[in-house]
């Protein structure tokens, strides 16, 4: 599949990848009610991470999710495992099994990261990528996103704008919610921050930096220097791949880190453990 674009939902950033974004069908189950009203509603922390839960987890069970043996997940807990509390959140993960290069983190401290992203990153482009996600859930832009996906799907299920209070939301209007969460794009100023917070994590943790420049420009060059799908969650409107790489080379040669990123193998497959048992020689009695 050829990638028109890159980098979320984020990371991460979250996002909407190649030709399909995952669809949510939430089911019939309703959400209680959440502070919210349209025309000037109060959205806090809990509620966007209230909502993105479920959202997320029925997601979840829409996607083929890569299994604990499975080398996939061996792989994303080998290199992110350790991450699991970063920067004061607590963050789950899980690998959707799908060609599609995509990866994104919602309010609740869901990361998800699709294989097909796996497929052409090494750790260290991987840990750049999670890591401009993770920066947009400590910077509350995944709440912003759900905030204004919540806002999005009530209208266009014409729930009362009259109030400032919504008692319930159907199945449709949490099915919207999803979709336009998905969907939503970031703004310039939020994905500068987030390449930034990316840039930061990798030095933080004492990885190579240089991986950030280089996680870009991978993509910029499968998708022909163009933004689209993934990408534009992150780049619509904003600098392209090239420059936003250009931003994290810039950095790291100021901070004296700077050299050219190698691109390590890349193994998804599940290692088999070799066990060796001794035989014992039975000596038969004369």
């Amino acid at each position: 599949m050829k990638i028109k674009s890159f980098f979320a939902i984020a990371l991460l950033v979250f996002l909407n990848f190649s030709k399909v974004n995952a669809q949510i069908n939430l089911g019939d189950k309703a959400l209680g009610a959440l502070q919210t009203g349209i025309a000037g509603f109060t959205f806090s922390n809990e509620d966007a991470a209230k909502l993105s839960k479920e959202a997320v987890r029925k997601m979840d069970s829409t996607n083929v999710v890569a299994g604990p043996k499975d080398g996939y997940t061996l792989r994303l807990n080998r290199i992110f495992g350790k991450h699991a509390t970063e920067n004061g959140l607590t963050l789950n993960y899980k690998v959707y099994l799908t060609k599609d290069v995509n990866a994104f983190a919602t309010a609740d401290g869901s990361v998800r990261v699709y294989s097909g992203l796996m497929d052409i990153m090494d750790d260290n482009q991987l840990l750049a990528v999670i890591g401009h996600e993770i920066g947009h859930v400590a910077n509350e832009d995944t709440k912003d996103a759900m905030k204004a996906a919540y806002k999005k799907a009530a209208l266009i299920g014409a729930v009362s704008s009259q109030s400032d209070k919504i008692a319930k939301l159907t199945d449709s209007q949490l099915g919207q919610i999803g979709n336009a969460m998905l969907d939503s794009k970031h703004s310039r100023k939020q994905e500068s921050e987030a390449d930034l917070f990316s840039y930061d994590f990798m030095k933080k943790h004492g990885y190579d930096v240089n991986a950030v420049e280089s996680a870009f420009n991978l993509l910029a060059t499968q998708s022909g220097g163009t933004s689209a799908d993934f990408l534009t969650q992150m780049m619509s409107s904003h600098p392209d791949p090239k420059e936003r790489a250009e931003k994290a080379k810039a950095r790291a040669e100021k901070d004296g880190l700077y050299k050219a990123y190698v691109q390590k193998a890349i193994n998804n497959k599940a290692v088999a453990t070799k066990t060796t048992t001794k035989k014992k020689v039975v000596k038969k009695k004369k």
